[in-house]
């Protein structure tokens, strides 16, 4: 497969979960297998959305996972599998730059 550039390429992918516990366990999973170099987890947060026709307003914890495009991918499906919503936000953020140093690493932590 040839690369294009956009294997290489830092991705952001951003989740919300119900809490900091469901967050933890769902990030180590994506580091312990090499799916993420690095996840942080936001703990304290409020949501508002309309889910089945009511307004809700619940607390959640946020979560970004640093990757790359070669991986975000399959990082995005463990994420859809392993997260325990029936719906969960599941979004892909490119990135455009950054410290070439920390690029270097996230590529290296992700490979394999």
């Amino acid at each position: 497969m040839g690369n294009d550039g956009n294997e290489q390429r830092a991705v952001l992918i951003y989740t919300t979960l119900p809490d900091e516990a469901a967050a933890r366990k769902l990030g180590e999973a994506l580091v312990k297998e090499r799916l993420a170099a690095c996840v942080n987890i936001f703990p304290a947060m409020t949501s508002i959305y309309e889910w089945q026709g009511k307004l809700e307003h619940d607390s959640e914890a946020a979560m970004l996972v640093k990757t790359t495009g070669a991986r975000a991918r399959e990082a995005m499906r463990a994420i859809a599998n392993l997260h325990p919503y029936e719906e969960p936000a599941i979004l892909q953020i490119p990135v455009t730059g950054g410290a070439r140093g920390y690029l270097e690493w996230l590529a290296g932590q992700t490979s394999g």
